[in-house]
């Protein structure tokens, strides 16, 4: 036996282990591009820029001529229409597109970016709102929208309840005014309502969602002396860089591993890694596991998505945190968008699991920015006795603003009133009756669209492929129906909202599917599917190369 096979025996004992955890690795991470964060933004890099004039933009599926012409008319009806019912809008977005990314970054995502020229050019929306009352919203035109928007998830028991802790909350820290770093008196209430709320012990504030899975992330960190971060496919955390991997974010995910979601392969990673500080649960991913948040640009064909059941999300969830308990692993539910849709305790409570970190935001807020994370005490605590030099630092320089936790304080008085708690009951019953009356009167118009839900947000699928899916948010706007600019991909409802006013909702809505449907957008050639439309977005590609 020679030096060098001895030598290489070692080498090949040593090695095993490594290999057999990236083996294990890789077959926990989905297999779409959303599982492979580095792969995405690699691939990300190479999509060529190429854009559909007119001569291509009507029938790009392959449509013949009858069908483009069909498209081309009711595509201009349309461009007419929307202009005309709001040029003070849409002279103002204009002029401050200019001096505003998010704008111009809003206004070319919107849709799939070989059609966004010509839409930006024909089928501009305006940016401004004048006034919001009830469920509704209206133009600097005058007209009047019902709002599906959902202010990014903030407005859960509708605006006017919102304009009141606002205007409590800037009351109650009138006299403090802009005085920071010390507490306005109703903080201390503020704690004690989370506390009970959470089931946590401790408590910090912050300005925004992001800012709070920060902050969590960092403890976990802290705590565990680990660095990983485990998060899952298609979940969204903020716009930070280790919870944000992939295209979008220009830092590499060196700290992150993106997992399939209700996956028993996920949870072997876990059992086996000793790297791991912290895994992340947005449980808005209930909605669409393993997707990312739909939105109407990244459509190619069809999208249909089926929500897991309150029951196989909770099993999932309980599993999950017996193996963090296990591995001394944080478990943090990132409950920013979610917090309190789903119930007065949140996500956890709608669940029956305990985390060790929640962070909320949103509509925590009284309608006032915020962060907030709530943890249990020995995972909150920031310093460590025996090593004064040894701490985990985070301090803004408006955390805990007296006119924010005034907000805040009229919020969670309100939630505790038996009034909003009366809105609570029967809530998943209330909502999936409305979800499935919604997707019978889509079926009685034969258009090939459906709603998923999770309480009071919703997602528009597709049943049939089509390249011209996204088309459908013009369509709603146009019949009254204001969405965010993700278009279909997210319906966000307060529960505020009236059994009148979704009927209203449901008619305007399948009135726009008729329409588009009317206009060919739909008519699909023949035997064409939704992987033929994949196939031939990748033969554009290389031919724009």
């Amino acid at each position: 036996m020679t030096t060098e096979w001895v030598l290489s025996a070692a080498a090949l004992a040593a090695a095993l282990p490594f290999v057999h955890q990236r083996v294990q690795l890789s077959r926990a991470k989905h297999r779409s591009l959303a599982g492979h964060a580095r792969l995405a933004k690699r691939l990300a890099s190479w999509v060529p820029g190429y854009s559909f004039g007119e001569a291509r933009f009507f029938d790009a599926d392959g449509a013949s001529a009858s069908v483009a012409a069909q498209r081309r008319a009711g595509f201009f009806r349309l461009s007419a229409t929307l202009q005309a019912m709001a040029p003070l809008g849409l002279a103002l977005t204009a002029q401050a597109r200019e001096g505003l990314p998010d704008l111009q970054f809003t206004g070319r995502y919107r849709v799939p970016f070989q059609f966004s020229d010509l839409v930006r050019q024909h089928l501009p929306l305006p940016a401004f709102w004048a006034q919001a009352s009830g469920v509704g919203l209206s133009d600097l035109d005058g007209n009047r929208f019902h709002d599906l928007t959902g202010a990014y998830g903030v407005n859960l028991l509708g605006v006017d309840f919102y304009k009141a802790t606002m205007a409590e909350g800037a009351a109650l820290g009138a006299t403090l005014g802009p005085v920071l770093g010390g507490y306005h008196p109703c903080v201390a209430d503020n704690v004690g309502r989370l506390k009970a709320l959470s089931g946590m012990d401790a408590v910090s504030f912050h300005m925004s969602g992001t800012e709070a899975m920060m902050q969590a992330v960092r403890l976990a960190r802290y705590h565990t002396g680990r660095k990983r971060l485990v998060r899952f496919c298609g979940a969204y955390h903020g716009w930070w860089d280790d919870v944000q991997p992939g295209p979008g974010n220009p830092m590499p995910p060196d700290h992150t591993f993106t997992l399939k979601d209700m996956d028993e392969r996920s949870l072997q990673v876990l059992r086996s890694r000793r790297d791991i500080a912290c895994v992340l649960v947005n449980p808005l991913q209930a909605l669409h596991p393993n997707h990312n948040a739909p939105g109407d640009a990244s459509l190619v064909g069809g999208r249909t998505s089926l929500p897991a059941t309150r029951e196989a999300y909770a099993q999932w969830l309980q599993r999950l945190r017996a193996v963090c308990t296990e591995r001394g692993i944080a478990l943090i539910f990132d409950e920013v968008f979610v917090g309190f849709r789903l119930a007065p305790g949140g996500a956890q409570a709608y669940y029956g699991v305990q985390a060790d970190f929640v962070t909320y935001g949103k509509t925590l807020g009284g309608g006032l920015p915020v962060g907030v994370v709530c943890g249990r005490a020995a995972w909150m605590q920031r310093f460590r006795p025996e090593r004064p030099a040894d701490i985990c630092f985070a301090r803004g320089t408006f955390n805990a603003h007296p006119y924010v936790m005034g907000a805040m304080n009229a919020f969670l008085r309100r939630l505790d009133s038996d009034e909003v708690r009366a809105l609570y009951d029967g809530l998943d019953e209330r909502w999936q009756c409305r979800l499935d009356q919604f997707n019978h009167g889509l079926q009685l118009a034969d258009v090939p669209v459906r709603v998923a839900g999770l309480s009071s947000i919703w997602t528009v699928n597709f049943t049939a492929p089509s390249r011209y899916h996204w088309m459908l948010q013009f369509y709603l706007r146009e019949q009254g129906l204001a969405l965010s600019w993700v278009g279909t991909g997210r319906l966000v409802f307060t529960l505020a909202h009236t059994d009148g006013d979704m009927a209203d909702i449901q008619r305007r809505f399948v009135l726009a599917c008729q329409q588009m449907r009317a206009d060919g957008w739909w008519s699909v050639p023949e035997g064409k599917t939704g992987r033929d439309f994949g196939r031939q977005i990748l033969r554009e590609m290389w031919r724009a190369r």
